[in-house]
């Protein structure tokens, strides 16, 4: 029975397929055009994709004895969860594994554009700075700031303890209270209060784009916002717009498109820090995901309930 991996993966996971008996077939490259993928899924029992890997209903049909999509992300967006339920495939999908890792990067994220220290290191390094002076690259003391936390999962409660760390408030939106010692706000109300506003909501038809043009605007001037969970939870272009003199700045692990074109204004602007969708990227972490998305499919495979389901 063949597995189908489409990018390699960290740590010695795949090992197990292979003990199980499995063929398991690893794709190498960077890039996994459409094409490609079609035919490298032919025959395969078993797939492991990553977020790059759009899984719809022509994948799993070339896929004829499919049984088990184990994702190796949290999110699921990227595979047509119908198209699975009605040809009797599992998904699967890895959470909490990543949680800590996240929010360490959306921390990281903040403090990056809070004191602007992509900036200073550019700064430094292209040979402008020649003396110290106390107006030098001013930016944002966290200690009594609000932060606004858009989703209140695992990751979302993971960053509002490290923001406490650093002095700051929390507050939250969800689409339920939670009995959680933040105050609950609405979408409307958490934008007009916080200083910062970060996303760790899921994508789904309902929040794409939940960040638009009015509700970016309707921010608090000068505030920053942080997304590592999707990028196409914001419209990027009216962000753009936003960056260019309503907010503060704006740290992004994500965008959309994903990856941005090379000229694309959001690298121009210097209180835009971007990174590569590197959330979960600690070593540790991308081999529990491995570790994680090999045992949802093992546990397919052999006839038992998944650690890790989705459908």
């Amino acid at each position: 029975m063949k597995v189908f991996v489409t990018r390699t993966l960290p740590g010695k996971a795949l090992d197990r397929l292979r003990e199980r008996g499995l063929e398991v077939e690893v794709h190498r490259g960077l890039f996994l055009p459409k094409a490609e993928l079609l035919k490298r899924v032919e025959g395969a029992v078993g797939l492991i994709p990553t977020v790059e890997d759009r899984i719809d209903a022509e994948v799993m049909d070339r896929a004829k004895g499919l049984k088990v999509i184990a994702c190796y992300s949290v999110g699921v967006d990227h595979v047509d969860l119908e198209a699975a339920r009605e040809r009797g495939i599992r998904v699967t999908h890895t959470p909490g594994v990543l949680t800590e890792a996240t929010a360490d990067l959306t921390l990281a994220l903040l403090l990056a554009v809070a004191r602007r220290v992509v900036e200073g290191a550019a700064y430094a390094r292209d040979g402008l700075w020649r003396a110290w002076h106390p107006e030098l690259l001013l930016g944002l003391d966290l200690q009594g700031l609000t932060l606004g936390l858009v989703g209140m999962g695992r990751i979302g409660q993971a960053v509002a303890k490290r923001a406490l760390a650093f002095g700051m408030r929390v507050v939250y939106h969800a689409r339920t209270p939670k009995p959680l010692p933040y105050p609950f706000l609405s979408l409307e109300e958490l934008l007009k209060e916080a200083d910062v506003v970060s996303l760790h909501t899921p994508l789904t038809p309902e929040t794409h784009r939940l960040l638009n043009r009015e509700r970016l605007f309707a921010m608090k001037r000068g505030a920053i916002l942080i997304n590592t969970a999707r990028g196409a939870l914001v419209d990027t272009e009216a962000l753009v717009e936003a960056l260019r003199g309503h907010l503060f700045g704006a740290g992004l692990d994500v965008t959309d498109p994903e990856p941005l074109p090379q000229d694309h204004p959001l690298y121009r602007l210097p209180n835009a820090v971007i990174t590569p969708h590197i959330g979960s990227a600690g070593r540790t972490t991308r081999e529990r995901m491995a570790e994680v998305a090999v045992e949802n499919l093992l546990a397919v495979l052999e006839g038992r309930e998944p650690p890790n389901p989705v459908v």
